[in-house]
């Protein structure tokens, strides 16, 4: 291991002062304490994880929920138990978390990165048709800052193709386009209750579907490690699965979370919309962009794009003075090129290991930034700051703005 460690969760801003709201410590549920404490007074002896999950499809109208530890466990159960071989690929967004990938990757599955749209961090059904190979099996798309893909024609693609359709909601959660939620256009999504997410718990994530069969898959390779019981015998072992089991207490906080959850979603709505309205107004400075289609934007972080050549100064410094200024957590974010970022791909590509040798691979795969230019030059010019919160206040938009126009003033190149 060269370099420190990274950090998660509060233990990620600790430290961190400015202006503006931190996340920490988080607002909980009001049955928070009731909800731990059934868990404690029944011995462990508790229904809380089922009601979670009963309670979370019910909340986006599906008909099934599986509990597990986190995101990345999500996605891991679900590649896990996915039906495809060693080899076979999975386009996935180029900008992402590592947590997208993690368990196609155990899996023996190919990542292949899908370039952004332009002028954006999110993926469109162009950018993933021109991944699309004969050994492509899923479209892994993630709905980045909780601005929702165009997902209409991306699901035409995976119709087109026969490939399923895998949503990332880890900040997306309750956002919707018109009256549907994220999560609800493809075969089957991963969400993350993690503390730092919009509905954060201790740690925590799932997978909801509508298909019967796939959700008893998960559930039998993510829950019961591919396991059944065997008269006279006891439990059989007939896949390697795995134990990503939500615990009884994250279920309980994720369950007072919900009732809070669709306030403080509306809250980050506006707050986040009131924002990118501001930044339009300053010169240089290019907010994300919000679909006409978004009718709810569950926003997770926030950011804006400088406008090549329009200033004196690279993205680092422009973060970096927003930080003295007292924009707390502001900073760019090349680590989300997964190319880029995930140098073990780059070795194991190049060097041919498996699943990366042919066969079982049926091409040569080789990683880097070259992937995805477009979402490259974005992100050297992107700047973003994930401790919005539902705490936000009007006055605080106000001096988001202010203290942007403020940096944006300073190093504006003169025509």
């Amino acid at each position: 291991m060269a370099g420190e460690r990274a950090a998660y969760g509060a233990a990620a801003v600790a430290g961190q002062v400015g202006a503006l709201p931190n996340p920490f410590p988080r607002p909980l549920g009001p049955r928070a304490a009731e909800l731990v404490g059934e868990v404690l007074a029944a011995g462990l002896a508790s229904d809380m994880v089922g009601r979670f999950e009963r309670a979370f499809a019910a909340a986006l109208g599906v008909r099934h929920c599986i509990a597990t530890p986190g995101c990345t466990p999500a996605l891991a159960t679900l590649f896990a138990g996915f039906d495809g071989v060693p080899g076979d690929e999975v386009v996935v967004s180029g900008v992402s978390d590592y947590g997208a990938i993690q368990g196609l990757c155990h899996a023996g599955y190919l990542p292949v990165f899908a370039d952004v749209a332009p002028g954006g961090l999110n993926v469109s059904a162009a950018t993933l048709a021109a991944c699309l190979s004969e050994r492509t099996r899923a479209l892994l798309v993630v709905h980045k800052t909780g601005l929702l893909c165009d997902m209409a024609p991306i699901q035409e693609l995976a119709q087109a193709h026969g490939l399923r359709l895998i949503e990332d909601c880890c900040q997306a959660v309750f956002s919707r386009s018109g009256e549907q939620y994220a999560g609800t256009f493809g075969d089957v999504a991963a969400f993350s209750f993690d503390s730092e997410k919009t509905m954060g718990s201790d740690v925590g994530g799932c997978l909801v579907t509508n298909d019967d069969a796939l959700a008893e898959r998960l559930r039998f390779w993510g829950q019961s490690r591919g396991a059944v019981q065997r008269p006279g015998f006891g439990r059989e072992h007939q896949v390697p699965g795995h134990a990503y089991r939500m615990t009884q207490t994250t279920a309980a906080l994720c369950l007072a979370q919900l009732d809070v959850i669709h306030e403080h979603v509306a809250r980050r709505d506006q707050m986040a919309r009131r924002i990118t309205a501001l930044l339009g107004g300053i010169d240089g400075v290019e907010p994300l962009v919000i679909l006409a289609s978004t009718s709810v934007w569950s926003a997770w972080m926030l950011g804006f794009a400088l406008t090549p050549g329009a200033f004196d100064c690279d993205a680092d410094q422009f973060a970096a003075e927003l930080v003295a200024a007292g924009l707390n957590g502001a900073g760019t974010a090349r680590y989300y090129l997964l190319p880029a970022a995930c140098t073990f791909l780059q070795r194991d590509a190049a060097a041919g290991r498996y699943p990366y040798s042919q066969p079982p691979a049926s091409r040569q795969v080789e990683y880097g930034a070259q992937n995805c230019p477009q979402a490259a030059a974005y992100l050297d010019r992107f700047i973003r700051w994930s401790t919005f919160c539902e705490k936000y206040e009007p006055a605080h938009c106000e001096l988001v703005a202010t203290l942007v126009a403020q940096v944006a003033a300073a190093h504006r190149r003169k025509s």
